[in-house]
This record gives C-alpha cells, sequence and structure tokens, in this order.
C-alpha cells in the first residue's frame, strides 16, 4: 500500500516538474503583464465590494458617527418568528360610505374653483412675526392626518414649534449643515455636479442664512414612522411609508395654503439624526420636511415663475 502510495506521488512530482517547465518560459517572458492583470482584478473586486456598501454605511451613520437605524424596506418580506397578527382588529367593522354626488356642472365648478386656489400657492422665504392661532395648525395637521396611508398605519409624526429658544437652536442645527453644503459639498471645489447644483439656485437667490426659521411662528417637522410599536410591545410594520408620508405632505401644504399662510418647503440636507436628537423622537422616526408657517412679510417677494401647461403634464389615452 504504502510503495502504491509513493509511486503515485513520484508520477505526479514528475508531472508537475514537467508542467512547470513546460510554463516556465511563457511566464518569465509576460510576468508583468501577468501581475498587472491580477492586481487590476483584486483592485475591481474591492471597488465593487466598497461601493456597493457606501449607501448602506453612509444610512447606518451620521456626520457625528451617531448610529442611525437603517430604514425597513415595508416591500420586503418581514423576519418575524413571532405569531401574525393584523395590525388591525380581525373584526374591524365596516360601515355604510357616506357619499354627496355633484351633478356634472358642480364638479366642473368645484374643480375649477380648487385649481384657482391652489395655483396661487407659492414658496416664501419672507415671513412676518405676527402671531398665528394655534387652532388654525392643529386643524391643518388634522388634516393632513386624513391622507391614506399602507394598511392605516398613519407612518406620520407633526412637531410643531412655537418656541423660540427651541427654533433658534434648530436653526443652528440647519444654518451649520447649510454652510457646508454651499461652500464645500455643492461648491466649485467639490464637482461639476455641484456646479449645477449652485447654478439652478442662484436665480432663486437662497444662500445658507435661514432667517425665516426664527422669524416664522411655527416651525412644523414632518417626520415619517419607519415602523412603531403595537401595545404589546410588538413591532408593527409601517407599508409604504415613504408613499404615505408624501401623500399627507401634499394634503399638508394644500390646507397650509388654504388657511391663508404660508410655507417654504426645506428637506434639511444632514440635519435628520441631529434634530431627531434635538426633538427627542425616537430611532424609528426620520425628518422628511421642515416647515416654517405663518404669514408673509409685507415686503416678501418670490421669483417670477411659471408652471407647466396642461399638455406638458397629462397624458391622455
Amino acid at each position: 500500500m504504502f510503495l502504491l502510495q509513493g509511486v503515485f506521488r513520484e508520477e505526479l512530482e514528475e508531472e508537475f516538474r514537467h508542467t512547470m517547465q513546460e510554463y516556465i518560459p511563457f511566464i518569465s517572458k509576460y510576468w508583468p503583464f501577468i501581475i498587472t492583470g491580477l492586481v487590476c482584478y483584486l483592485a475591481t473586486r474591492f471597488c465593487f465590494y466598497a461601493l456597493g456598501d457606501k449607501d448602506k454605511r453612509i444610512s447606518m451613520y451620521n456626520k457625528d458617527g451617531e448610529h442611525e437605524e437603517a430604514d425597513l424596506d415595508t416591500d420586503e418580506e418581514v423576519n418575524d418568528d413571532s405569531e401574525i397578527v393584523p395590525a388591525l382588529p380581525a373584526d374591524l367593522k365596516h360601515i355604510p360610505f357616506e357619499f354627496e354626488r355633484y351633478s356634472e356642472e358642480e364638479s366642473v365648478r368645484r374643480a375649477k374653483e380648487f385649481y384657482e386656489l391652489v395655483k396661487t400657492r407659492r414658496t416664501v422665504r419672507f415671513f412676518s412675526k405676527d402671531p398665528v392661532p394655534l387652532e388654525v395648525i392643529q386643524n391643518i395637521v388634522k388634516a393632513a392626518g386624513t391622507a391614506p396611508s399602507g394598511a392605516h398605519t398613519e407612518p406620520w409624526t407633526y412637531v410643531v414649534v412655537s418656541d423660540l429658544d427651541m427654533k433658534v437652536k434648530i436653526r443652528d442645527i440647519v444654518e451649520e449643515e447649510e454652510k457646508v453644503n454651499y461652500l464645500r459639498r455643492f461648491g466649485n471645489t467639490l464637482s461639476s455636479a455641484g456646479e449645477k447644483w449652485t447654478a439652478d439656485l442662484k436665480p432663486l437667490r437662497t444662500n445658507w442664512i435661514k432667517e425665516y426659521l426664527t422669524t416664522a411662528p411655527y416651525l412644523i417637522l414632518v417626520f415619517k414612522q419607519v415602523f412603531s410599536y403595537k401595545e404589546d410591545g410588538s413591532k408593527k410594520v409601517h407599508y409604504y411609508n415613504d408613499m404615505s408620508v408624501s401623500i399627507a405632505s401634499g394634503i399638508l401644504l394644500t390646507a397650509i395654503h388654504y388657511a391663508g399662510l404660508v410655507t417654504l418647503t426645506s428637506t434639511p440636507l444632514n440635519c435628520g439624526g441631529r434634530l431627531r436628537s434635538l426633538l427627542e423622537r425616537p430611532s424609528y422616526e426620520k425628518l422628511m420636511l421642515l416647515l416654517p408657517v405663518g404669514y408673509p412679510a409685507k415686503n416678501a417677494t418670490v421669483p417670477d415663475l411659471y408652471r407647466k401647461e396642461l399638455d406638458e403634464i397629462m397624458v391622455q389615452i
């Protein structure tokens, strides 16, 4: 047995030496190209995996190194070993739908009347300090809360801030980040995309100073709830939370305009984690919008913009 193994090993060694002798001239002649190809292959694999994880790393940590709760993609399967219980009562009662059908003439009139109202809505950056009744803000938020949501999870939280000290703290955080955005992240020294961004904003005369954050009587911060918890402590999945909060935000903006107030739709870049901590919101909430709300200043101006015509936004089939 051992003799056979020895013979077999000698045959393998002889075959290996013969193979190496056959390829040594090729390797010795082309070794620089072989090494270069190997290095390029390893570098490509490294970049592929590094860039593939980039978005995940950014979403998991904010600029201070604070751990961010990863967003739950509610279209994916939810792994939960616990018993599956509906978020709503299994015996949920269904009631008759109350509906008043208008005549065709009345529907046309109401649709046109609504359009005439909302077409005057504008983004305003100059606010009056005149106070606004809290009841107005409460009803505006209640109107936003009527929006449809996936499985009726209502994945939104509206933080209303009127305290001046808190508004100052919010402004400090936002301006600190916005200054970096304008001067570095989107500045001429960073990239052509940054140059394009600043060029597009220049006609709007915006900058990193956000005086309206302390001038407007109210700030409404719109948070989406990635998930929440039921009364029994189990996790409650919020399906389509992005879409649900987006729809609610549209109703919120319309309600603000209908109440005779103005606002500015701002999405504070890189401020979400810090503002969430400042306002003591839970980790499963993510800041979507920051809206100053109030009356326009007497000398307020807006860009002379025009909206697309109907045939540019509507396709009839």
